[in-house]
């Protein structure tokens, strides 16, 4: 019972020095606040408002109707040039598509033939490029395809593919982000907060005013997880309601208590590795760097970078010892899938697990170098 006391009030005494800590105050609700919205839809990979620039030879009513299906948003409305100025124009960047129809192409289609459409494509604006040419690519099919069905030609593409995005109807990237922006932001404030408290305590002094209490290192490094890990946790549930949910407009689909479940037991993995590197860092500006080490990793290969099975063969067992990796199937199967314990308690044990090995091991370090300052 005394040692649940001591944990109590040391968690209170850490709880209070945060809240005098107006920056760190300030960076939390940053970070969960309009950074995050800044992070899942301020960057996009789909096509948005593209330039588009249109060559029409043949100038007949099938052209006229292809010009007319490149509509806003992913593209801005089609400016016809002349087929002289198509070089120049790709020269000096102004479209980054270029629609060229050829002549006589109505009238080849409604032969039976199958003439080209060109496509241009500046090429530098890499993911816009490939993205925008498989639009334009599908857009100029469907608009064929409308075509012939109508005066009844021989159709040039008689198997349609019909496909269905499922947990993501409309494809939209701010979902994803939003998830991933998440973890990052729980991955990078827990380590800190937590490497720095215990940073903190050494740099002004204070550390020897706990050691000359009847103090374990168990009780001590607990208190700090658990105070820091409920300003994380309070500012984790805050933004999925109002920025996820309601600003990005971010179905929940499975259940919320289990997902802040989740969120706690990687909250406590990523505390233990604050534990270890305030430990082992001697000032700010080393832990710092040894941060940035840790934090790298566990944002690029948690899976919202770049799909595990992507990446290469020898490193996807190594990701397994990654408390993110875990977290991002986690969140992802509850927030988009609706899954319930029945499915994802297999990431549920393994982020308990590395939390419980790596708060051993960042124990066993503390212990002894309070050892050694005592």
């Amino acid at each position: 019972m005394r040692r649940f006391s001591n944990i109590f009030w040391l968690g209170t005494k850490e709880v209070r020095s945060l809240l005098k800590d107006t920056v760190m105050v300030l960076l939390i609700i940053w970070a969960f606040g309009p950074g995050l919205l800044l992070r899942a839809t301020g960057h996009s990979e789909a096509v948005n408002n593209a330039s588009i620039a249109f060559v029409d030879e043949d100038r007949s009513a099938l052209s006229r109707a292809l010009r007319a299906s490149l509509t806003p948003p992913y593209f801005q409305t089609p400016v016809v040039i002349e087929a002289s100025d198509l070089n120049r124009a790709m020269d000096e960047s102004r479209f980054t598509f270029i629609v060229v129809v050829p002549p006589h192409f109505e009238a080849d289609i409604r032969r039976g033939r199958q003439p080209e459409l060109q496509l241009n494509v500046d090429a530098t604006a890499v993911i816009q490029a490939a993205t925008g040419a498989s639009y334009l690519h599908n857009m100029l099919q469907q608009e064929l395809a409308n075509y012939t069905e109508h005066f009844e030609v021989q159709d040039m593409t008689p198997v349609a593919l019909v496909s269905r995005r499922a947990f993501n109807p409309n494809g939209t990237q701010a979902w994803f982000e939003s998830v991933v922006a998440l973890l990052d932001q729980i991955s990078v404030l827990t380590i800190a907060l937590t490497g720095a408290a215990f940073l903190r305590e050494r740099e002004h002094g204070t550390i020897e005013h706990l050691l000359v209490m009847p103090l374990s290192a168990f009780e001590i490094a607990t208190a700090k997880v658990l105070a820091n890990g409920l300003a994380i946790m309070i500012a984790f549930a805050t933004s999925m309601a109002f920025v996820v949910e309601w600003g990005i407009g971010v179905p929940i689909a499975g259940s919320r208590p289990l997902l802040f479940m989740g969120a706690f037991v990687y909250l406590f993995s990523a505390a233990a590795i604050g534990i270890f590197l305030g430990t082992v860092a001697r000032t700010m500006a080393q832990f710092a760097l040894l941060m940035l080490l840790a934090i790298m990793p566990m944002m690029m290969l948690s899976g919202g970078m770049t799909p595990i099975e992507s990446q290469p063969a020898w490193l996807q067992p190594i990701t397994n010892l990654l408390p993110s990796r875990h977290f991002m199937a986690f969140s992802q199967a509850i927030v988009f899938r609706g899954a319930g314990l029945e499915t994802v308690w297999p990431q549920l044990a393994a982020m308990g697990a590395l939390g419980g090995v790596f708060f051993a091991v960042s124990l066993a370090l503390f212990r002894r170098s309070i050892s050694t300052t005592r």
